[in-house]
């Protein structure tokens, strides 16, 4: 085994390293291909030139700005457009007050180059400059896409360097061993490597979307998930070699026990994320195989690797608490069993009081803020986004990024007296033509990305709906996002729901114990929402809200409660099958399997969390929505809402399988030897 994986990494080696290649973190990227703001970004890829590299120069004094000032601007720009290849020369346009000069600039010179386009905004950037109380600024759509890059990029070493850090503390702490730990994190370092080649390939064989948010995330779920998977096949495997004598047939009897729950949970795992293929938005379609693809790595190195590793290192791996073959395990109070035994004694006043606790918590969602615009996804305010804001607070009466039509050349005209009729246009102008299409630059009378500017794109596109002209632009572009998310939600949420039901009746022959599952883990979703919508705008001063969450944290969030709630359920019927009844079996798993889902669940929630530090809003927003329903998964609804539950219904939560209908008699000895689950 260990030869078959040394094999395997030196053949995905060369693939691992270039997954930052292909990654895509422009936001036309993520768009539904059906979207007027997708075709107007690729009528302009097949114009002369390719795509526009579109920024402005924003020069701005307190109070007003000088002669000297004026005559720096105009000196500065003049520079820019004799140095660079510009589509035209840039004029100034100034503010009511005399504060604030803005030069639109343009070049098609760096073409869909995406690294000449950054160099193009740093060169400006270096000939644009202020002093002695003048301020200069490089703001617009492509200045952000700039930063924004800038920013992305710096995501994946700290993201995999904090989740290592984050998971060898809690492994430490849980083990309480000084080399057992090093195990399991070297092993889902391996996994995550893995994926990265896998990843590389889905890209080059399916040309699946790759973002590093979404490569991001893919890392978070290898440590977490495998880490998970760890803690259940180690425990089990400790518990094995107090009964049996040999380290290979005690692991052959763990990932006898434990292993059919792995491979279920990880497998509703990613079923749930594939499920985002049906979404139209392009990053969450690619989340969904990058996700799954993950888990599956990981589940794959910890069920073949992993156990190699251990049976070749013994029971002196556990130092210095070793497993002695014939020992029984120091006796301990439970801290699940107290817990579980007050679930027992009044399971609906528990049920309904756990309930009406996350109830109470889901209408903090109607707090949430509202789409977050482009200038916000940073929690470090660059140059660019400084420079927007000094243009929204110099010119309230009208807009600063230009909205883009593209219209057949022989129809422009048309176009064009069309567009200057609609209500909220300032101005439209226009632009260059290549290939058959011309484009038009329109002005609106309202600030970027505001409901004002929103609704003369919609009216925009009204008017042009027969005239076969699309309206894109970087304000088009957020619109489109927030609505393909808000269709994506109502498409995506029911298939996962169905599919997860599918597969845990399938799993638990039963009907009512999945509902009771599925209704756990929605209840997680909309209590972490809400606890998001308390802290978002007001502790945490985010000015909105990814139009991605929702439906994100609703995948993971169902998919990764479920995993939990697999493993609480199929050790309870295993101990149904045994003879147990169900109040006593559901009390006998969570005592069971209750520090092993805590500490899985500490470790995944701890991995999420650690998006919380990075420098992009969405990312941060999706970490800490998810840490918090882990959390609240793991240690409320599992340990409580569940188990009371199972309490309460008895053999109803069993219906309509057999084990609803009669006491099972305990098996023989021998048929617990021949038991897959022995």
């Amino acid at each position: 085994m260990l030869g078959l994986w040394i094999a395997l990494l030196a053949f995905v080696a060369p693939f691992a390293t270039k997954l930052g290649d292909v990654q895509e973190n422009r936001a036309v990227d993520y768009l539904p291909a059906s979207a007027d703001s997708t075709q107007v970004a690729k009528i302009q890829d097949r114009m002369p030139g390719g795509e526009a590299t579109s920024i402005i120069v924003v020069y701005h004094r307190d109070g007003a700005l000088t002669k000297a000032d004026k005559a720096t601007a105009a000196e500065q720009m003049g520079r820019i457009d004799d140095t660079f290849q510009l589509t035209a020369t840039p004029k100034p346009v100034a503010s009511q007050d005399n504060s604030t000069l803005m030069f639109p600039v343009s070049t098609t010179a760096p073409g869909q180059d995406d690294k000449k386009r950054d160099a193009f905004v740093a060169d400006v950037r270096d000939i644009a400059g202020g002093e002695n109380g003048l301020t200069v600024e490089v703001g617009g759509p492509d200045a952000i896409s700039t930063d924004a890059r800038e920013v992305y990029g710096s995501v994946g070493g700290p993201v995999l360097y904090a989740t290592v850090a984050v998971v060898a503390i809690l492994l430490i702490l849980i083990y309480r061993s000084p080399f057992l730990w090093l195990i399991p994190l070297a092993v889902a370092g391996i996994a995550d490597f893995m994926s990265m080649g896998a990843a590389y390939g889905l890209n080059q064989l399916f040309d699946t979307t790759i973002s590093s948010q979404s490569s991001s995330v893919m890392t978070i779920l290898v440590f977490g998930a495998g880490t998970d998977y760890a803690l259940l096949i180690v425990a089990r495997y400790r518990e094995e070699l107090r009964r049996i004598e040999h380290p290979y047939d005690a692991m052959r009897a763990a990932l006898r026990g434990c292993g059919p729950a792995v491979v279920a949970s990880s497998g509703t795992v990613a079923v749930g994320l594939m499920c985002l293929l049906f979404a139209d938005l392009g990053s969450s379609r690619g989340m969904g195989p990058l996700g799954a693809l993950g888990v599956l790595c990981a589940l794959g190195a910890m069920m073949t690797l992993l156990p190699a590793v251990l049976v070749l290192l013994g029971r002196r791996l556990f130092w210095p608490s070793v497993p002695a073959y014939a020992s029984q395990p120091k006796a301990r109070r439970s801290l699940f069993a107290a817990m579980g035994s007050s679930a027992g004694r009044r399971p609906l006043t528990v049920l309904l009081s756990g309930a009406a606790v996350l109830g109470v918590l889901a209408l903090g969602s109607f707090n949430l803020p509202d789409a977050l615009k482009q200038e916000d996804s940073f929690t470090k305010k660059p140059d660019s986004v400084a420079a927007m804001q000094t243009l929204a607070a110099a010119f309230p009466e009208r807009g600063t990024e230009p909205v883009v039509v593209s219209a057949p050349t022989d129809q422009v005209d048309k176009v064009l007296s069309t567009v200057r009729d609609v209500d909220g246009v300032r101005s439209a102008e226009r632009g260059r033509s290549g290939e058959g299409w011309s484009e038009v630059s329109v002005v609106t009378s309202s600030v970027p990305q505001t409901p004002g500017e929103n609704a003369t794109i919609k009216a925009l596109r009204s008017a042009l709906d027969d005239q076969d002209a699309y309206v894109g632009g970087a304000s088009a572009e957020q619109l489109d996002l927030k609505e393909t998310n808000n269709r994506d939600r109502v498409i995506v949420v029911p298939i996962v729901l169905f599919a997860v039901l599918l597969i845990l009746i399938a799993l638990l022959r039963s009907l009512v114990a999945p509902l009771v599952l599925l209704a756990a883990v929605v209840a997680v979703w909309g209590a972490s929402l809400g606890i998001a919508g308390l802290v978002f705008e007001p502790l945490f001063g985010f000015g909105g809200t990814d139009p991605a969450l929702p439906l994100l944290s609703f995948v993971f969030l169902v998919a990764l409660g479920v995993d939990y709630g697999i493993f609480l359920m199929h050790r309870m019927r295993e101990e149904c099958l045994n003879g147990a009844d169900p109040g006593t079996a559901a009390l006998t798993a969570l005592r069971t399997t209750g520090g092993v889902i805590a500490s899985a669940g500490l470790v995944l929630a701890a991995t999420f969390a650690v998006l919380t530090a990075m420098p992009m809003v969405q990312l941060v927003e999706l970490g800490f929505v998810i840490a918090i329903g882990v959390l609240l998964d793991t240690f409320l609804v599992r340990t409580y809402l569940v188990t009371s539950a199972s309490v309460a219904l008895g053999r109803k939560v069993w219906w309509p399988g057999p084990l609803s209908k009669a006491p099972v008699m305990p098996p023989t000895e021998r048929e617990r030897d021949l038991s897959p689950t022995a």
